[in-house]
This record gives structure tokens, C-alpha cells and sequence, in this order.
């Protein structure tokens, strides 16, 4: 099969009411007065028993990361808190990650640690009140509205990477917290999302939102996206780090990026719908797809990027669903992808855990076609995961894009739709036996072991996992 690299440069992240916000006049935290909390400010959390900050540990993006207290460091945007008002409260979301402040699963147990989530609509868990405290002047209370308990530095430690809990409110020092002003954030009506097809947010297409991301931005800047249909093609530029796009509907489905070009109508990105260049993006519950019909090349997704993690997210076509180039390192976990030929593709690096793979044609076809390069280790990984089709026996794990190309299924459930007996195929030149083809404790109707199935030991194994994929050499782990 012929294909179309990309590999021109272009020229040119999960909070409900802030889209796109202007960058922080970063101050030197520890310089700065502590002041009264308002909506639109930009702060950082100093308890009084610590003088450390409230942070995201490790810059991390990953919902359900526990806060954790740190010394302040001037400009660090995970320790950085946008004041956004909702529903007569207020969230605290985080600037880097951009994701809330949240008890998790409301609890109301003292001592319970906090996390960062996704921030939802008036979520009682992620809102807030500030009450001055009457023992220390300048520094407030920080009370949640689901579990009526205080944010507190536990048991008043000094230490670096403390737990930040909640407690039974009293007016000590654990719980005093100065809110130090770094920056403000820009006036947003609560609950306006970033784009909106309707015309009630602050854009209508989603590519306007992201060309009013500041080139160079250096923290996350979350688009939220209303439930609809956009017909639109997308671009994250090079030059545009840290975007998050985040629909906003009730499932995967509820939000739908489209288009229907294709790499054979001189369309750019070879025709993909969403094409993203800029490293350490994140998209979480939404759709992109393709739908221009069968028989050609129509990719959704076109992937150059370092550190992508994609979460709930589904990815739909045909042929070239999802192309992950030689420069991409990206993680998808609990989504679901599908087409009919080799619709997971690339030299690049992906890790699907616990997602949905499909096979929709009724006559079969390869899933992958990998183009590893020889001198890299690690290709795709398809983890835990489940993998069905619309008939039996007709859908292949893969083929090889490449000579070197390397795929693994690990422990994943593989049904009936697999052909057993012969589940990896040739492509042109480039035979399977030679490639780096490989499964290891797979279970379900299409799993087994004969001649034509290449299993891993339990040794090598160890040197197999999501973590071993995708930590590169800067120990990425997004897991």
C-alpha cells in the first residue's frame, strides 16, 4: 500500500469555565503579600504551619494526581491556583494542569487526600468557600462545599511533598491558607466553555480557539468544548505546546470533531481531520472522526507529538484511522478506535490501555501497520485491552508497514474475530515473520499459541510494559 508521510513543519490543556486564558504576570511567590481571594485571580496556597506551597506533583496531567505540598518556586505553574467563580462558590483550578481542586468521591472523612479531576459544572466536590481566619490576619479558612472539612497541610509538616487533606475545620496554622497573588486570569462569565458551535462560548470553530493560544505558551491552556458537531479541520502547531481539548458533554460521543478529506484530495496533514504538532497535548472526552466512506485513505487523527495522552477518547474511520509518525510518544487509555485497514499506523509510539479496538469491516483486515524504525525498541503496545470485529475469524493483529516494525498485544482480551490460526500477515516486501511481532497472556475466543503466534517469556516481559514504552529518556510516565 502506498503511502504519505508528513513531514513538513507547519508554521504557525481540563478546567469548565477557563478557556484559553492570558498568561500569568508570574511574581515571585514568596514575595508577594498575601490577599483577599477573588474570581479571575491567579494564586499560590501557602499554609501557615509550612509556608510550603499546594501543588500538582511532577507537572502531571493525570486525573486523580493527590496534591501534595513543595517549597514555592517562583513562576512553577503547578503550584499556581486560577479563583473561578461557580454556582455562588468557587473552584480552584490548577494553571498547569488545569484541571480542580477535588475530594475524591466527596468524602467526608478527615484526612482524606486531595486530588486534581476534571472539573465538572457546579460539582460540589471541587467548590470551595473562603472564610478569614480569626487567629491569623491576611489568611483564610479554605472549606469544602460537599464535605463541609478545611484544607489542611497534614498534621502542620514542613516536609516537601506533604499530603494536602481535608480536615474538621478549626483556626490553626495547618489550616490557615495565604492566597499570594501571581497573576490574574481574564473575565469569563461562570460556565462559559471555550468553544461553541452555538455561539455561547468564546468561539464557535475549534481551530479559532487554539490560534488564540500564545505561541511558546509554557502552561497548559485548556479548551473546553461544548456538546456538538463540529465540521471542521484542526491544526495544534508546533509552536503551541500544553493544549488540552476537552468536550464538554456527557460522554465521548457528545462532542464530535469531523471532516471527510483524504489524503488522495491534496488535503494537508494527508487529509486527517485533527492533526497535532505540539508536544505534551492531552484531549479527553470527545470524539474525532472521519467520514468520507471507504476504500481510501481517511485518517481522523495524525499524531507528531511528544508526550500526547489522549483519555475517553474514539477515534472513527476507515482506512488510516489513526497514523502515530516516527516523532509521536502518546498514550491513549479507556478509548475506543476503529476501522477497516491497517487503522493503527506509524513508526512512532503509542500505548492503548484498556481501550476498545474494532474491526468494522465484515470481511476483515489488518489492525496495525507499524513502520518502527530498526534502531528503536519500542512500537506499539496494546495493553489490556479488548479487541473485536464485526465477523469471525477474518480480523489480523497486523502487518508490517515496515521490515522492523514492532507490535505487541499483552494481556488483552481478543475475541472471535481474530484468525487464529494465522493472525499476522505480510505487507509487499516486508514479511511478519522478520518483523518484530509479539503477544504475551492474551485470554478470549481469538487468543492461542501455535507456529504463527510469537509469545513473550515471562522474563522479557518485564521489559514490555506501558511504562518501558513510553518512558523515552526524559522518564515520562503518564500511566
Amino acid at each position: 500500500m502506498t503511502r504519505t508521510r508528513v513531514i513538513r513543519p507547519l508554521l504557525a490543556a481540563l478546567a469548565l469555565v477557563v478557556a484559553v486564558p492570558v498568561a500569568a504576570v508570574l511574581l515571585p511567590a514568596a514575595s508577594q503579600a498575601a490577599v483577599a481571594p477573588v474570581a479571575g485571580g491567579v494564586y499560590t496556597l501557602v499554609p501557615g504551619a509550612s509556608g510550603k506551597c499546594v501543588e500538582v506533583p511532577g507537572d502531571s496531567t493525570a486525573s486523580g494526581t493527590k496534591l501534595t505540598q513543595a517549597a514555592c518556586a517562583a513562576g512553577a505553574a503547578r503550584q499556581q491556583w486560577r479563583v473561578v467563580a461557580s454556582s455562588g462558590k468557587f473552584q480552584l483550578v490548577n494553571v498547569n494542569s488545569g484541571m480542580c481542586a477535588d475530594v475524591p468521591g466527596a468524602s467526608t472523612t478527615s484526612g482524606t487526600q486531595l486530588q486534581q479531576w476534571g472539573c465538572g459544572t457546579a460539582q460540589a466536590n471541587q467548590l470551595w468557600t473562603f472564610s478569614a481566619s480569626s487567629a491569623a490576619s491576611g489568611k483564610y479558612l479554605v472549606t469544602g462545599a460537599a464535605t463541609a472539612q478545611c484544607v489542611s497541610d497534614k498534621d502542620g509538616s514542613t516536609a516537601g511533598n506533604n499530603p494536602i487533606v481535608q480536615e474538621t475545620c478549626s483556626d490553626i496554622a495547618r489550616m490557615q491558607i495565604a492566597f499570594n497573588l501571581v497573576g490574574t486570569a481574564p473575565s469569563t462569565p461562570p460556565g462559559t466553555p471555550t468553544v461553541a458551535a452555538d455561539g455561547t462560548g468564546q468561539y464557535t470553530s475549534v481551530q479559532a480557539a487554539i490560534n488564540a493560544v500564545p505561541s511558546g505558551n509554557g502552561s497548559r491552556r485548556v479548551i473546553t468544548i461544548k456538546a456538538g458537531t463540529y465540521r471542521e479541520t484542526v491544526v495544534v502547531p508546533a509552536d503551541k505546546p500544553y493544549v488540552t481539548l476537552q468536550g464538554l458533554g456527557s460522554s465521548a460521543g457528545a462532542t464530535v470533531i469531523v471532516n471527510n478529506h483524504t489524503a488522495a484530495d491534496g488535503s494537508a496533514n494527508n487529509g486527517a481531520t485533527v492533526a497535532v504538532f505540539g508536544h505534551d497535548f492531552a484531549a479527553t472526552n470527545l470524539t474525532v472522526s472521519n467520514d468520507y466512506g471507504i476504500g481510501v485513505q481517511t485518517l481522523a487523527l495524525n499524531l507528531n507529538v511528544d508526550r500526547g495522552r489522549f483519555d475517553n477518547v474514539r477515534l472513527l474511520s476507515n482506512q488510516d484511522t489513526l497514523l502515530v509518525n516516527n516523532s509521536a510518544r502518546v498514550y491513549f487509555v479507556n478509548s475506543y478506535v476503529e476501522g477497516t485497514v491497517d487503522f493503527i499506523y506509524g513508526g512512532g509510539i503509542a500505548v492503548f490501555n484498556a481501550c476498545q479496538i474494532y474491526e468494522k469491516r465484515t470481511t476483515g483486515g489488518p489492525i496495525t501497520a507499524a513502520s518502527t524504525p530498526a534502531d528503536r525498541r519500542y512500537g506499539f503496545l496494546i495493553y489490556k485491552s479488548t479487541v473485536s470485529g464485526a465477523t469471525a475469524n477474518t480480523t489480523q493483529l497486523g502487518r508490517p508497514w515496515r521490515q522492523d516494525a514492532q507490535v505487541l498485544y499483552r494481556e488483552s482480551t481478543l475475541t472471535g474475530t481474530i484468525k487464529t490460526a494465522q493472525p499476522w500477515t505480510d505487507m509487499s516486501t516486508s514479511t511478519w515473520q522478520n518483523a518484530r511481532f509479539l503477544e504475551y497472556r492474551n485470554t478470549g475466543a481469538g487468543a492461542g499459541v501455535n507456529s504463527n503466534r510469537p509469545q513473550l517469556s515471562d522474563a522479557q516481559a518485564a521489559n514490555y510494559t506501558p511504562q518501558k514504552y513510553l518512558a523515552g529518556s526524559d522518564g515520562w510516565n503518564p500511566i
